[in-house]
């Protein structure tokens, strides 16, 4: 029979089967007429609620069918894939991709791009064009002569916002305690008498963290107080974050999770919404920031630390006001209004004007005999009758030439720097003398100025009036734009330098370590959000008895640890550019919020794999469940505990934290070297692989074995292995072998229960190779360092060398520090004055070649799976330089891709951002910051180095990719911190290494030097991987026979290859700290490249963007599912993100996001 034929006849018996399906469910909705009803005599009337839970129940039913059917025709369709992608999650048969329709995939001809309009900017056109010099611009020294006629206001006056501002860094030279107890609720104390003596007076404010603090201590009067300031618009919230973020170190994971920490804050004790975002202390600008912005509901931002050349120019073009637009955008939907400030900083001296000896003068805080003062040694005066005219124009003279950068005559002052506002007579001083020179202003109408105390929306709402509108000329009936056109910009603010060749590459790297237990902190975060979650929706399907489970107490750790990430992604927190004890203060936030969030994840997963609920008891001091790692304290290494093993089985439960099914390797230490492995719902045992624990390189453990095995674990699942004592050989053990250049001086090997052998002669020259199903590698003898890559499916292959590299600083007056990389000269290559120590081992679950060093410890390692873990080549680093002087350690790929001068990094693990190295830029400034991944790529190959921590990156010759790992600086680096770093710990670094092919596609899209770029779906599966592990926990000896637990399994299918889970985070309730019955259900559709081939096998499958959420879990389901804005802040009224209706979806609840984008929705689970 054809196979069209057959298609056709196995769709017929489909549509039967379906249709006797619906029959039999049609039957069920009768009710029995022969049960009687409590006060109900005649049952031909049922009650209404029996009547919708039946409807419910069809709605259900319907929606399986409809769900199994697509199944069946998507197996019909890709018949040489060996069937569709099945829920069976017990098989260990895998998915293989299906091919890509080409409209699947972003940036395709399907998806046809707007056009971005005459004067539209791409960044990466505008840097290809600057000189990047730095000549004497006059008074403005980074700029120009700025003049004017004097009559170009004539017609329409000019309109000038003056904002007063405090900013407030949640750390940096002090702790965050700190700064509040010394400062800051001073300056938000004084605020609110301040604004309520004269209505005129406005102010801004940013710091939520430091506002809900400040809060707490307030009784109800100054409550309400602060809600009239509000509600008169003397006050204004912006951003509305829980600090102001650093945009280049910072996930946006936790850059989302801190906008939601603040904005839901503010809707539950203000009532506030924020509309406009204010940036303008961090140290560059990404574009990711600006789309959270966007969909969270804001309409407006404002950003300041920009690159001197670039201010310049968009100064030049007066285009510092712009629409910022995604790259990956192709409509307008991205289209975020933003204004750069156009000089050198915030403060005072810097935004009045051109001139910051003259703007000094109208900072009344610096006052003779005051404890600040003017630099340029001219000082301020008091405003009097005798002297406000000759003031008033001074001043307006500085207000004109700054409008002259602008294509509006509204123009914006901010009037502020950091810690403003600390003391009443600040207050007074500024806005008495302000409030004269603004009733000169506004009395001598031939000025043609109006000037108030104004919030920064107050001057966006003026600049938008000036900005296109539709109107309709009455002669030819057709549209017509007035106003003020502003152009639209796509591209990133990196790197920022604020002079000269200062470039802030440095804080890409600095204190890498806490940098990595940020990440950690996010990764169990987000786990801990969705089992928790998740272990309160099956408690209300369970009737709502949840016994003596910890709901309130679980709630309040998991909202101190949203706070404390939230605190770290400060700009100088995150960053690594506080003092010493700060960043111990925020170690200890990190440290303490990971413990918590484990008794988070342990006390869910408790509840969830109890087979008899009624059983559970919630006793801390007998633990039922715990961790298998522990980290001793903020500034040390995790270790692993070691579990006893005895006669009886001692279980593990291995719980996945993505949406797709994994396989992974999982390894704990245990204290015997003969171990089974059973999979509890086979009852089989399975393969495993015993090592050894070094506790020195040469010498191996006697008490302690690492004990490794492959978990496959469904989507979200908790998993259970049994582990139990085995006779003699039960386990296969790791072969070692060890090479050296000095054997004759070096210690013996003392490797106890494994084999070791020691090649000498031509043997120990031989390069090292290893393999697996997809990959095989070659190192070198000598060092252990990878030289080369292969592909195992199609033959690619490719020269990769790993080599390690320092910098040093500059011998200038200027060098490097915490913010700034000045290097001096091109990195040496690095030398070890000790001989290096190779230790290869091979087994059957990974294999892996370790290279000692005597500032790193490099392991190179291949993991035996047949899916995503196993294309990958494991990097991994143990860096320590605290006995070094001015150096920076770098890890270097050499290969030889074709890449030319272009890289690809990413921003925020959100986006791509295409690179380009300058050969006119000095080598500090082709850094750019990496928090996810960044590749290489020519027209047949692309080769990516995901990462599991943030860290700087950077291409300087064809073929190369280089990361920095540590840096020790020994002096400051004149940006404040007064300090330089030198409190480096022990610190680890991961990493994956991808090499795949490229296919149809890449040399036109090469030709055209895109300036978009999409990860591969096995590239984005990699770096999920390598940034979300599984978690690990072990049954106390004592505790739970192993007949009473049950794996979870809570979805009834893995989802799509490209869309993420981004969050399921439990909303607070009204009347407390309490959880409340909803969630926040945060989903995100990645964009992937089609033109990158892979044979892997994903265990998934590429989405059309659509979502059944009412077949996406096994027994629970979805209870009111509300679109709503990324921070819950606004109903989703198409994309929008405008107040208005709330709106449910669908009596199916289906959702549907496009590529790239990310959706919030309200929704509760039971």
């Amino acid at each position: 029979m054809k196979p069209s034929r057959q298609f056709t006849v196995l769709a017929g018996a489909i549509f039967c089967a379906a249709v006797f399906s619906l029959y039999r469910m049609l039957e069920h909705l009768q009710p029995d007429r022969h049960v009687m009803s409590p006060g109900h005599g005649n049952l031909e009337n049922p009650p209404l609620s029996l009547l919708q839970e039946k409807v419910e129940r069809l709605e259900r039913l319907l929606a399986a069918n409809n769900h199994a059917v697509a199944r069946l025709r998507d197996a019909l369709l890709r018949p040489q894939e060996g069937g569709a992608n099945r829920s069976s999650y017990s098989s260990s048969r895998p998915v293989h991709p299906a091919p890509l329709r080409e409209e699947l995939c972003v940036g395709s001809p399907h998806q046809p791009a707007k056009e971005d309009g005459e004067g539209a900017v791409q960044l990466l056109d505008i840097y290809k064009i600057l000189d990047f010099d730095n000549p004497d611009g006059g008074v403005w020294k980074q700029g120009f002569d700025i003049s004017y006629r004097g009559d170009e206001w004539d017609q329409e006056p000019l309109e000038v916002f003056v904002v007063p501002h405090s900013h407030n860094d949640p750390g940096w030279l002090k702790t965050f305690t700190d700064y509040y107890r010394d400062q800051t609720q001073h300056i938000l104390n004084n605020m609110v008498v301040k604004l309520s003596e004269d209505k005129r007076r406005k102010m801004i404010w940013s710091e939520i963290s430091y506002f809900a603090k400040w809060w707490e201590n307030l009784d109800d009067q100054k409550r309400d107080a602060v809600k009239r300031l509000l509600q008169n618009g003397q006050l204004e919230i912006t951003t509305g974050g829980w600090v102001m973020a650093d945009e280049a170190n910072s996930h946006y994971f936790a850059l989302l999770d801190q906008l939601i920490e603040g904005h839901q804050w503010l809707e539950r004790n203000l009532g506030v919404k924020p509309s406009t975002g204010w940036a303008v202390d961090p140290f560059g600008h990404s574009p990711s920031m600006a789309y959270l912005l966007k969909r969270a509901g804001l309409a407006n931002m404002l950003i300041q630390r920009v690159h001197y050349a670039v201010k310049k120019h968009f100064a030049t073009k007066k285009t510092l006001e712009f629409k910022w637009r995604q790259n990956w955008d192709p409509t307008s939907s991205t289209d975020i209004l933003c204004h750069m400030m156009p000089f050198y900083s915030y403060d005072i001296p810097h935004t009045c004007g051109p001139d910051p000896k003259v703007c000094c003068q109208f900072d009344f805080l610096r006052l003779p005999g005051g404890r600040v003062n003017c630099p340029w040694r001219v000082p301020p005066r008091p405003i009097t009758d005798e002297n406000v005219e000759e003031r008033a124009h001074l001043l307006l003279d500085q207000y004109r030439k700054k409008s002259m950068l602008f294509r509006s005559n509204v123009m914006l002052a901010p009037l502020g720097d950091d810690f403003r506002y600390t003391e009443a007579k600040e207050w007074d001083e500024q806005f008495n003398n302000y409030q004269k020179l603004f009733d000169y202003f506004n009395s001598h109408p031939e000025l043609h100025v109006k000037a108030q105390f104004g919030t920064v929306s107050d001057y966006f709402s003026a600049l938008r009036k000036h900005l296109p509108v539709e109107a309709v000329v009455p002669s030819n009936n057709q549209a017509l734009l007035t106003g003020v056109e502003l152009p639209t910009l796509r591209g990133d603010f990196f790197t920022y330098a604020d002079r000269d060749d200062h470039y802030w590459s440095g804080y890409f790297t600095s204190r890498p370590f806490y940098k990595r237990l940020d990440r950690t902190l996010e990764s169990h975060l987000r786990a801990a959000e969705i089992l928790y979650s998740l272990a309160l929706a099956e408690i209300r399907l369970d009737g709502g008895n949840r016994g003596d489970f910890p709901a309130t107490e679980c709630y309040r750790l998991l909202t101190a640890a949203r706070q404390n990430l939230g605190l770290f992604q400060h700009h100088d927190a995150v960053t690594g550019t506080a003092k010493d004890r700060v960043v111990q203060d925020y170690g200890t936030r990190l440290l303490h919020s990971i413990l918590n969030l484990k008794e988070v994840l342990l006390n869910s997963a408790h509840w969830l794999v109890l087979q008899d609920k009624t059983t559970y008891q919630h006793d801390p001091s007998k633990a039922f469940l715990h961790m298998e790692e522990v980290q001793p304290s903020q500034d040390a290494l995790p270790v692993k505990t070691v579990l006893k093993i005895g006669t009886e089985p001692r279980s593990l439960v291995v719980y996945n934290p993505t949406g797709q099914l994994r396989s992974s390797v999982v390894s704990v230490h245990v204290d015997m070297p003969s171990i089974r492995v059973i999979a509890m719902e086979t009852g089989r045992q399975i393969p495993a692989q015993l090592s050894a624990v070094w506790e020195k390189p040469m010498q191996a453990s006697k008490e302690a074995f690492q004990l490794s095995f492959i978990a496959q674990v469904p989507p979200f699942a908790l998993t259970i292995y049994h582990l139990i004592g085995g006779p003699e050989g039960a386990t296969p053990r790791s072969e070692y072998t060890f090479l050296r250049q000095d054997w004759l001086e070096g210690p013996p090997v003392d490797a106890g229960h494994f084999k070791v052998s020691r090649p000498v002669g031509a043997e120990a020259a031989t390069p090292l190779s290893l393999r697996n199903a997809h990959v095989q590698i070659w190192s070198s003898a000598s060092s252990g360092l990878l030289e080369k890559v292969r592909l195992l499916d199609d033959g690619l292959e490719r020269h990769v060398q790993v080599k390690f590299f320092w910098y040093g600083t500059t011998s200038n007056r200027d060098k490097s520090g915490a913010y700034l990389f000045l290097p001096d000269g091109e990195a040496k290559p690095y030398t070890p004055s000790q001989p290096s120590l190779v230790r290869v081992t091979r087994g059957p679950i990974f294999s892996d070649i370790t290279s000692i060093f005597q500032h790193v410890t490099h392991v190179t390692r291949l993991y035996h799976v047949d899916g995503v873990e196993g294309a990958s080549v494991q990097l991994s680093n143990l860096v320590d330089i605290r006995l070094e002087v001015n150096r920076e350690l770098v890890m270097r790929l050499v290969s030889d891709v074709a890449s030319d001068n272009r890289f690809y990094s990413d921003l925020n693990g959100f986006q791509i951002q295409p690179r380009r190295t300058m050969a006119k830029l000095p080598l500090q400034a082709n850094f750019y910051p990496m928090t996810s991944m960044a590749y290489l790529q020519d027209l047949n190959s692309r080769l990516t180095l995901h990462t599991a921590q943030s860290l700087g990156v950077a291409s300087l010759k064809s073929g190369h990719l280089e990361v920095i790992l540590d840096r020790r600086l020994n002096q400051d680096d004149n940006r404040g911190l007064g300090q330089g770093v030198t409190d480096n710990k022990l610190t680890a670094s991961s990493f994956s290494l991808l090499l795949e092919r490229r296919r149809g596609g890449g040399e036109e899209k090469d030709a055209k030097h895109s300036p978009v770029s999409y990860p591969s779906l096995l590239s984005h599966l990699s770096s999920l991987l390598l940034s979300h592990p599984p978690f690990i926990m072990a049954t106390s000896p004592d505790h739970a026979p192993a007949g009473l637990l049950s794996s979870y399994r809570p979805l009834a299918d893995t989802l799509p290859c490209d869309l993420h889970l981004v969050n399921l985070r439990t909303l607070q309730a009204q009347d407390g700290g309490s959880p409340s019955h909803s969630s926040a259900l945060i989903l995100h559709r990645k964009g992937f490249d089609c033109d990158v081939n892979t044979q892997t096998n994903l265990h998934c499958h590429a989405s059309q963007g659509q979502l059944d959420l009412d077949g996406l879990f096994s027994s629970l389901r979805f209870h009111d599912v509300w679109p709503v804005s990324l921070t819950l802040m606004h109903a989703d009224n198409g994309g929008n993100n405008s107040p208005g209706d709330q709106s449910k979806l669908g009596p199916r609840n289906r959702i549907q996001l496009d590529p790239m984008e990310i959706k919030t929705f309200r929704v509760e689970l039971r």
